[in-house]
């Protein structure tokens, strides 16, 4: 398997934790959202931008721009529809994502 190549990541949360209203978090199950997924959402879905595009400002290739929208928006449906906590992983200073 290949390392994975440095992408870049133009946004930070202030909230790392999503979950349904009223279960405590130690009772829901969790899905992890790694960084470059939150990224890759906020490019395509709230900017609006095209795959080609979005992969240009991450600096890495359309496919694999295509596979983590593709996880990233798996993980959403999973969490929303599942009732799971969705924890968003953010990275340490100097941390590759």
């Amino acid at each position: 398997m290949r390392p994975r190549k440095c992408r870049r990541i133009g946004c930070l949360v202030n909230s790392n934790y999503f979950k349904p209203r009223g279960i405590p978090l130690v009772e829901l199950e969790e899905t992890v959202l790694r960084p470059d997924e939150l990224e890759a959402v906020r490019l395509a879905d709230l900017n609006g931008l095209y795959q080609e595009e979005a992969a240009g400002q991450m600096r890495i290739s359309r496919q694999t721009f295509g596979r983590i929208i593709d996880s990233a928006h798996k993980k959403i449906a999973d969490a929303l529809l599942g009732g799971k906590a969705l924890k968003i992983e953010i990275p340490l200073k100097g941390d590759a994502p």
